[in-house]
């Protein structure tokens, strides 16, 4: 039985040894299975998450029934928490975030107080981003809405090492424009305390502007990481069992100078 045969395409010699051809096969094999293995379960993971989002999002419980003890920064539940509010904004009390951007345009990121009508507390909800860009004298459009309404959001936890950037605000000057939401000074001027936590509109809610905040995605970095892997593996034994059973070493250096 012939085991060995020689293959030329063009200027390249392929000496082909049918065994080694066949562990170099499904090693290849192997390696590409791994590789959308390691996929499928990102996919599987980004699936799972987004039906996890859908079901929070339809069962989001008022913001009044977290018990206080929960309210704290160390708290990881409270992260991307839907929570439902009834209540008015109040527009005369908006607050700008200086610096935002979106699509490489500068903008304002947009914070308004709203009220909620069980209890009158105050919870700072992030509409999103307004463009910066504007005529001279030109105030940023806030698109105010008023009256009574019902709002879905997401609470944000800021992290533990999160970098705040002081102001100097002018407190008699509306809306206020800050360079980090330090809920402490906010609460110092509106003189009034606040939900620990800023909350963010959800996609379709009244009120909302451009939803700039990184999206809530599921931990797929791993395992697309090790899909690459396995694929670059892949090819690093195809690439060298052709150079070791090929002239294209030669082909690629040229021919030799003398």
């Amino acid at each position: 039985m012939q085991i060995r045969t020689e293959l030329k395409i063009g200027s390249l010699d392929i000496r082909v040894n049918y065994l080694i051809a066949a562990c170099v096969f499904i090693t290849i094999a192997s390696f590409v299975r791994l590789g959308i293995w390691q996929l499928d379960r990102a996919a599987e993971k980004f699936e799972a998450q987004q039906a996890l989002e859908a079901e929070l999002n339809g069962n989001a419980s008022p913001i009044e029934e977290i018990p206080n003890a929960h309210l704290h920064r160390a708290n990881p539940e409270l992260q991307n928490r839907y929570v439902e509010l009834t209540g008015e904004f109040v527009n005369d009390r908006a607050i700008l975030l200086l610096a935002q951007f979106f699509d490489g345009q500068i903008g304002y990121g947009v914070v308004t107080p709203f009220r909620l009508q069980s209890n009158g507390q105050l919870v700072l909800i992030a509409r999103g981003w307004t463009s910066g860009i504007l005529p001279p004298n030109t105030p940023p459009n806030l698109r105010s809405v008023a009256g009574q309404l019902s709002v879905t959001a997401q609470i944000h936890v800021p992290e533990e090492n999160a970098r705040v950037f002081p102001s100097r605000v002018e407190q008699d000057t509306w809306p206020l424009r800050l360079r980090s939401l330090e809920l402490d000074v906010i609460a110092d001027i509106l003189g009034q305390e606040l939900f620990p936590f800023e909350v963010r509109l959800t996609e379709g809610q009244p009120g909302v502007l451009v939803r700039h905040w990184p999206a809530v995605s599921p931990d797929v970095n791993t395992n697309l990481s090790y899909a690459l892997q396995w694929f670059t593996f892949a090819l690093i034994v195809l690439f060298a069992s052709l150079l070791a059973s090929s002239n294209l070493w030669s082909l690629i250096r040229g021919p030799d100078e003398d």
